[in-house]
């Protein structure tokens, strides 16, 4: 696949991705820090998103985000915290009995089964972009976050191939993006969005849902793939 844009845009868009990806995906993967949170109420980090802006979701999960650190604000409670804790529990913990299952081979399975055909394939890709998952053998690769940071870490790359002028080297990247979203985050994402959208119980995690969907959807139709609508076994 040939993007034809200029080198300048493609900067915009592949550091873009880059923050958000890279943002939404420690959000979702890793375990809840309150320092880190507050570092980011101090910073107003949502006060706006250098991808997807253009995007209904994106604006809709920014308005929710925003509330939520106007109600943190100056200092992250315990209380809050606590709250936070609880809602990702509730929603995320149990490898494939959550609320809202993270891992993609849960959505292909009648027994919400991890570790299946899906998992070993992603682990291919990262593998083929000399990275591993952290906790390798003990919990699913198909997590949700960290095939958001697999997306960044391949902008990363691109990123560069840009600065070098290499637009072989960009367009084989695109082209990794583009089907690595056909095949695995772009057939279950939107499904993990409306679980968690119908689910959460804090403007936090039904801000970052929203916000999730309309990354995807502005990397979409930047990749010119589009996502699937079709319902997976958790419906």
């Amino acid at each position: 696949m040939t993007m034809d844009k200029p080198n300048v845009e493609w900067n915009e868009i592949l550091l873009g991705e880059i923050l958000v990806f890279s943002l939404l995906g420690r959000l979702l993967y890793e375990p809840l820090d309150k320092e880190w949170l507050q570092s980011l109420i101090a910073e107003d980090v949502f006060s706006e998103v250098p991808f997807g802006a253009n995007q209904k979701e994106t604006g809709l999960g920014l308005v929710l985000l925003n509330q939520w650190v106007r109600d943190n604000k100056p200092e992250l409670s315990d209380e809050s915290f606590d709250t936070l804790r609880a809602d990702y529990t509730r929603l995320f913990v149990g490898v494939g009995k959550g609320i809202v299952p993270s891992w993609e081979s849960v959505y292909f399975s009648e027994d919400r089964m991890v570790f299946q055909e899906q998992t070993i394939k992603v682990r291919g890709w990262y593998r083929r972009f000399g990275l591993e998952a952290e906790k390798i053998n003990q919990e699913p690769d198909d997590h949700i976050g960290l095939e958001l940071l697999f997306f960044a870490h391949v902008a990363t790359l691109a990123l560069k191939a840009v600065e070098n002028e290499n637009m072989a080297e960009l367009n084989d990247l695109l082209d990794a993006q583009r089907e690595f979203l056909s095949a695995h985050l772009g057939v279950w994402v939107l499904n993990w969005c409306k679980l968690v959208e119908r689910n959460a119980k804090t403007d936090f995690y039904t801000g970052l849902a929203h916000l999730t969907r309309g990354a995807a959807r502005a990397f979409s139709e930047v990749l010119e793939v589009p996502l699937s609508k079709e319902a997976a076994q958790l419906g």
